[in-house]
């Protein structure tokens, strides 16, 4: 494939690189990909899984229970993690305490 970077306009230059942009990240994606199932299967072989190995901790997934609830709108919920939502920074500035709006 044979360019002539210098009769094409602009906007097929930006275009190039968009397609080579593109095209890189899915190569890197795909190497990075089958060198990784490379290793978790050598790990493997030797009875391990590759966090043994790393260290790292598995992510757990799924969602937290709500353990505060608000008292006039019991369907408004938070967990205690994050931001606090409006209700419980408005309850807390009204004196009350987050044992207060405990499930």
């Amino acid at each position: 494939m044979n360019f002539d970077l210098d009769k094409m306009t602009l906007k097929e230059l930006r275009d190039l690189r968009g397609k080579l942009d593109r095209a890189i990240n899915s190569y890197e994606d795909r190497k990075r990909r089958e060198a990784l199932a490379a290793v978790e299967e050598a790990a493997r072989e030797h009875g391990f899984n590759l966090s043994d190995l790393t260290g790292a901790k598995p992510r757990r997934s799924g969602t937290v229970a709500p353990k505060y609830a608000n008292p006039s709108d019991p369907t408004m919920t938070w967990t205690g993690r994050g931001r606090k939502p409006r209700w419980v920074q408005e309850s807390l500035d009204g004196g009350k305490q987050l044992d207060d709006l405990l499930i």
